[in-house]
C-alpha cells in the first residue's frame, strides 16, 4: 500500500497524517511512530511526502488544519481505516460518536460497546488508537472526571479539550 504523508503544524506540535485513496489510515504526533505502526499493519508499505494540500488526499490535510484553526467539526465526515480487532473497532467507532466539546468515561464507552466489564480493555483500545484527534480518544476521561492518560501527553489532551470547549462556548 502507498501512503501520502503530510505534516500539519499546530500549537501542540506537528500532526503527521498518512492517507491513501482519500482515506485516513494514521494520525499522530511523531512520524517515526506513525510509519512503524503502518509497517506493522501492512506488508511493505511505501510512503511519499507532500507538503502542498492539493488533490483529494490534500482534502484530509486541509480538514485537519481547519480543525486546528477552529472548525472543530471539520473532522467528523473523514473516512478512516484504523485496522484493529473487532473490539478495538467497536471502541473506536464509539469514540467518534462523542460530540466535540464533551467527554465520556471509559466505563460509558465499555457500556456503549456492549462490554460493561471491559473498562480496562477500553482503555487499552483507546491507547492503541492509530488515528488520534479524528478518532477522538482525547475525549475519554476517568469516571471521577480526571483526565487519565493520553499517548500524545496530557498537555496535548488538555489543549484539545479546551480547544473544542472554547468553540462550543462561543
Amino acid at each position: 500500500m502507498r501512503f501520502e504523508i503530510s505534516t500539519i503544524s499546530t500549537p501542540i506540535g506537528n500532526l503527521v497524517i498518512a492517507v491513501s485513496d482519500e482515506t485516513l489510515y494514521a494520525l499522530g504526533f511523531a512520524q517515526l511512530d506513525l510509519v512503524e505502526g503502518l509497517a506493522k499493519r501492512f506488508d511493505h508499505p511505501s510512503f511519499f511526502e507532500r507538503n502542498n494540500r492539493q488533490g483529494e488526499e490534500g482534502k484530509i490535510a486541509r480538514a485537519v488544519a481547519a480543525y486546528v484553526e477552529g472548525d472543530i467539526d471539520a473532522l467528523d465526515a473523514l473516512a478512516v481505516e484504523p485496522g484493529g480487532t473487532s473490539f478495538q473497532r467497536r471502541v473506536w467507532d464509539a469514540l467518534r460518536t462523542i460530540p466535540s466539546g464533551t467527554t465520556a468515561s471509559y466505563k460509558s464507552i465499555a457500556i456503549a460497546v456492549g462490554s460493561p466489564g471491559a473498562v480496562r480493555a477500553v482503555g487499552t483500545a483507546n491507547g492503541a488508537n492509530p488515528i488520534a484527534v479524528v478518532i477522538p480518544c482525547h475525549r475519554v476521561i476517568r469516571s471521577d472526571h480526571t483526565l487519565g492518560g493520553y499517548g500524545g501527553g496530557l498537555d496535548r489532551k488538555r489543549w484539545l479539550l479546551a480547544h473544542e470547549l472554547k468553540k462550543h462556548q462561543c
